[in-house]
């Protein structure tokens, strides 16, 4: 065996022998489901206990609409009763709502007293049942206008009390001919994934790299190592050996979620199996089944091959500057001259990929995704949208001769700075370095 190949050896099995890196692997990937949905199902739980509104109508016209709910129970007062509801406001009444005229003819006639910031819920069940009825009022109004064909009426009213909410269905062009439905929704969501996955990798996994040539500095032992290998070699195995070992989580993460999903349509397809019929998989508006549906309909193939070879080019080239940025100083704190503009190209590229997701054909998006620095990240945010073949192959052309060219340039500084003790070197020194034979 070669000595690289022991290198990317010990690079790779010390890392993944290590019980964190066991432990993060397999929960992980449970942590981020739970993360994104346990607050959002907090967010809908109550205190449990019941909110007493009181409601105070002039008019007589909208109290009766408003029905209680779990939460909200709605108590109709008359307007002798508003002193002794201001009283009770806060002990045994959440809120009071008063409505002192006509909304159809003043719609500001309307307040809700509480102690508290109104709920955003509370608000949208008032909103909503009085809406509706003056939308009536109005309608109304217009029936018993002379002016106004009273056929014409019916025909509104009917139209109003039928309406309902318009979904456009999303279809897709092939080059081929053939049409097939697609998801902006999907595309959005797998995008801002695999991008949020670059870009956490590369600064893992890049860090990563900076700490071993540090600790290995710090500790002299690579005086030792460099008497049996050359300086070259021993970088390289290092970015290789580490960068396995990201490949080797994101292969484990893809086989976890791969299970989820399958059970996942096993668990929904079930119902459908066991009676003969259709059976709804809705959460509320969210149709999970067409959901799913339109997950397996994406091209999933190319998104992984893109996603390699985007994870595998941005990670080299950000891991070779980090190690030779590392290489150059004897503490991590001595780093962080180099590191800030680095870490500033890597939040560039992250942020213009997020705001890249609503114009995937835009300038930025276009530019960002060709520049080698924000390519990685930008371009798995517009590969989900389907963008032309020739832009894809330019961008990993350019990057991977951008990140070939980086990795000689900083062989070089490595060479020379991991046996560099007690100076901090400035870039033009360091330049100064690559010249070195």
């Amino acid at each position: 065996m070669s000595t690289l190949q022991l290198i990317i050896q010990r690079e790779y099995l010390t890392r993944v022998r290590k019980k964190s890196f066991i432990i993060m692997t397999l929960l992980m990937p449970l942590l981020m489901v739970s993360l994104s949905f346990v607050p959002l199902w907090l967010s809908t739980l109550n205190d449990g206990g019941e909110k007493n509104i009181a409601v105070i109508d002039n008019t007589g016209i909208y109290a009766p609409l408003l029905q209680s709910t779990e939460t909200y129970k709605f108590q109709i007062v008359g307007k002798s009763e508003e002193t002794e509801s201001q009283s009770r406001l806060g002990k045994d009444l959440y809120a009071i709502l008063q409505i002192t005229d006509d909304l159809s003819e003043n719609p500001d006639a309307i307040s809700l007293l509480s102690e508290k910031q109104s709920p955003q819920d509370l608000r949208a069940i008032i909103e909503k049942t009085l809406n509706e009825k003056v939308m009536q009022q109005k309608l109304d109004a217009l029936s018993h206008s002379n002016n106004v064909n009273a056929e014409a009426i019916a025909q509104v009213r009917s139209i109003v009390e039928s309406s309902s909410n318009v979904s456009i269905k999303t279809m897709k062009w092939g080059e081929d001919g053939t049409v097939s439905e697609s998801s902006t929704e999907i595309a959005t969501i797998i995008g801002m994934v695999f991008t949020f996955l670059i870009y956490m990798f590369i600064l893992m996994y890049g860090n990563m790299v900076m700490q071993a040539v540090l600790e290995e500095k710090k500790s002299r032992i690579v005086e030792v190592m460099v008497s049996s290998v050359k300086p070259v070699k021993l970088l390289i195995g290092k970015i290789i050996g580490i960068g396995l070992v990201g490949i080797t989580q994101l292969a484990i993460w893809g086989i976890l979620i791969g299970v989820l999903f399958a059970g996942l349509s096993a668990f929904i397809a079930a119902p459908s199996q066991a009676t003969g019929m259709s059976a709804p998989a809705e959460m509320g508006n969210f149709n999970i089944e067409a959901a799913l549906s339109s997950v397996m309909s994406v091209n999933w193939f190319e998104i992984l091959v893109y996603f390699l070879l985007f994870f595998v080019g941005g990670y080299i080239l950000y891991a070779s500057i980090f190690a030779m940025f590392a290489s150059a100083v004897d503490s991590e704190e001595d780093t962080s001259q180099f590191m800030m503009p680095v870490t500033i190209l890597i939040m560039f590229a992250f942020f213009a990929g997020f705001y890249s997701v609503s114009n995937p054909d835009g300038p930025l998006a276009f530019w960002a995704s060709l520049i080698p620095f924000s390519s990685p990240i930008v371009m798995m945010v517009r590969i989900p949208f389907g963008i032309p073949l020739w832009e894809k192959l330019l961008s990993v052309v350019l990057l991977y001769g951008t990140f070939m060219l980086i990795s000689v340039f900083a062989a070089k500084i490595y060479r020379v700075g991991i046996l560099m003790y007690g100076k901090k070197p400035s870039i033009k020194e360091m330049i100064k370095w690559v010249r070195y034979k």
